[in-house]
């Protein structure tokens, strides 16, 4: 079994997952920094809350580089 990118997967749904995750993933943040609440993830296999501070100097920092 080869593992293909999902980008050249048959499904157009499955090609679509991708967008829509990230999609999701910034609607979280940004729904996070409204309510002043951490955001909950996974790296490297470990549970790590990013308080709402982090993610507001990480979207300032992202929105300056944009300007």
């Amino acid at each position: 079994m080869s593992a293909r990118p999902i980008s050249e997967a048959k499904d157009p749904d499955l090609r679509a997952s991708v967008a829509a995750m990230n999609r999701a993933a910034e609607l979280a943040r940004e729904i996070a920094i409204q309510t002043d609440t951490s955001l909950v993830v996974v790296i490297n296999g470990q549970i790590v809350r990013i308080p709402a501070k982090e993610l507001r100097e990480a979207a300032a920092k992202q929105k300056s580089k944009s300007l």
